[in-house]
């Protein structure tokens, strides 16, 4: 398994647009994504986001590592 990669927040949106996900709306530093079918994400608007953060999104987004990295390729 290949590790996490250290990304900015908008990058992560971005990957998770790829998927299917869309902006619901911002508060703050903060966005809140939503997809049909599947649990809402709030993506903090870092410049880095901590590994152990981006792991809980993909982990609500329902989304491997491995698919997360593809999205990220584009």
């Amino acid at each position: 398994m290949r590790d996490l990669p250290l990304i900015s927040g908008r990058e992560c949106i971005t990957a998770l647009q790829r998927m299917g996900y869309s902006v619901a709306r911002t508060r703050g530093s903060h966005v809140r994504l939503r997809c049909p079918g599947r649990a809402p994400v709030t993506v903090p608007l870092h410049r880095e986001l901590d590994r152990g953060t981006l792991r809980s999104i993909l982990t609500q987004a329902d989304i491997t590592i491995a698919e997360f990295l593809g999205l990220l390729e584009g």
